[in-house]
Formats: structure tokens, C-alpha cells, sequence
């Protein structure tokens, strides 16, 4: 985890900067933000097991011993990102679902809507809180699957009040819901700008499987 505290020593400035993370807060300590956005950079390059902590200092343009200046270690930088991440995506889930009026049909559309375009805009940061939560230890393990679990509950509860209100079909509401929820995730394995259809075709493509997983009354 992020460490508060005063700003660590000055550090030397190597050759380039890590790219941008989404991760990033504006009150992060400008190295600590550093160190995350490298450490996204170059787990997201080399798996979890593959990266260094020399590897994410020399990206970040400083040292080990200052990385372990704000953070405990290599698992505390991976847990920061999948905690971090999962925040994102809840936060625009639930944001969507609030803006959504009471049609199920809208209030589904939406809350995949956020979800894709989160795997979409953070897919660097996606693809490793996928497929490193097998690197992650029980303490932090058991706080992103409980983060994980939240998520899924949004789509379990909007998929759930359409079927009582007549709204979808399908006789397995919770199995609907997690098919949906893992399509909309997957897009961060696939999704490449600029490729064959844009952002927006991409959330509408999949704003309509997703009705027509739930068995959509139209």
C-alpha cells in the first residue's frame, strides 16, 4: 500500500518516465506516483512473477531502497493496483446505475457500459487485475475478491429486478449476470484503438448482447 508520510529523499531521474496510470490520485506523492504508474508499466509487460523490484525502481527513475520507502514491498505495489483498479470500475458502475432511470433495460445498458469502457480506458491496469490475482497472498487476495464480489452483486441486483419486474426472461438471473460481467471484462484481452470499430461500437455491441443474454422483452 501507498505509505503517507513526508516526500522521500530526492531520487536520480532515469532515461524516460513510466507512461500515465489511471491509478494515480492528484494527492499521491509525486515518486510514489511514479513507482505506481512503473510498476503498472512493467507488470502489465513482464507478469507479476517476471518483474523486479529493480525493474519497477530503474522504470520509475529511482532506486529499491526508495521504492521500499513508500511501499512494503513488490505484493504491496500489486495489491495497490488491483485495489485501486476494482475502485475505478465500482465507482463507475455505481455512478452509472445512479444516473440510469428505472427501465431495466436502461439501467442494464449502463452499468455494462461502465464496465466495458473501464476494461477499455484502464486496460493495462485490467488485464493485470485479472490475471495476477492468482500472485496475490490470502490478506490481499481476500480484499480484492471482496472487491471483485461487489461489483458483481450491481449486476446480480439490476439483473435480478428486471426478471421480477418482467423486464428479461431468463430463467437464471445470476448465471445471466455473470455471463455478462465476464464479456464486458474480457474486452481489456481484446480491445485495441484503433482498431475495427470504435470505443462507442464496442459499449453498443455489448450493450445489446447483454439484454440478449438476460432475455430481453422488447
Amino acid at each position: 500500500m501507498v505509505r503517507a508520510g513526508s516526500a522521500a529523499p530526492s531520487t536520480r531521474r532515469g532515461p524516460g518516465r513510466p507512461a500515465p496510470s489511471v491509478l494515480v490520485r492528484p494527492d499521491d506523492e509525486p515518486t510514489a506516483a511514479a513507482l505506481l504508474a512503473a510498476a503498472v508499466e512493467v507488470i502489465g509487460r513482464s507478469g507479476y512473477h517476471g518483474a523486479s523490484v529493480r525493474d519497477i525502481a530503474s522504470a520509475a527513475g529511482t532506486s529499491p531502497a526508495i521504492l521500499y520507502h513508500h511501499f512494503d514491498s513488490k505484493q504491496g505495489l500489486l495489491v495497490t493496483i488491483c485495489d485501486r483498479g476494482l475502485d475505478v470500475l465500482v465507482r463507475a458502475t455505481e455512478d452509472a446505475l445512479d444516473l440510469a432511470g428505472p427501465d431495466p433495460a436502461e439501467r442494464l445498458g449502463a452499468i455494462v457500459a461502465a464496465h466495458v469502457r473501464v476494461h477499455m480506458e484502464s486496460q493495462r491496469e485490467s488485464l493485470i487485475g485479472n490475471s495476477e490475482l492468482r500472485a496475490l497472498e490470502p490478506p490481499g487476495r481476500a480484499l480484492i475478491v471482496a472487491k471483485r464480489d461487489a461489483q458483481q452483486r450491481l449486476f446480480d441486483r439490476v439483473v435480478r429486478d428486471g426478471v421480477r419486474r418482467g423486464a428479461f426472461a431468463t430463467e437464471h438471473p445470476d448465471d445471466a449476470a455473470r455471463f455478462v460481467t465476464a464479456a464486458a471484462t474480457s474486452v481489456a484481452t481484446w480491445y485495441r484503438p484503433g482498431g475495427a470499430l470504435d470505443a462507442d461500437e464496442i459499449v453498443a455491441r455489448h450493450r445489446a448482447i447483454a439484454l440478449d443474454a438476460v432475455g430481453h422483452r422488447r
